[in-house]
């Protein structure tokens, strides 16, 4: 019998279209064979049919908030977080923020 080793998986889709509407983020608990990748954790999980906008080619992925390739092996207690593209660029938002206040 093949070790099977404990991970979790989160996505936080991007918030409705009026902005009013949170969407609640996924949170996966899972139980994989040792060896597993988090490609195939992914693929695993269900999360491409529940979250369609998930483009595996194009957003990044990591662990614990450090980037990995989809063919990186899952340790025990891994999370695999799926990233999604940033609305606007922090220096820029934080440059806008400063001018702003320095304005009033």
């Amino acid at each position: 019998m093949a070790e099977r080793i404990k991970v979790s998986l989160s996505y936080a889709p991007a918030p409705g279209p009026d902005a009013t509407s949170v969407a609640m983020p996924i949170l996966r608990a899972l139980d994989v064979e040792a060896g597993t990748t988090i490609g195939q954790a992914i693929e695993l999980s269900g999360i491409l049919q529940e979250a369609p906008e998930i483009n595996l080619v194009t957003m990044p992925v990591g662990i614990y908030g450090k980037k990995k390739t989809l063919d990186t092996v899952l340790q025990p207690r891994d999370r695999i977080e799926i990233y999604r593209p940033l609305i606007a660029d922090p220096k820029d938002a934080r440059r806008r923020r400063a001018k702003r206040d320095s304005a009033s």
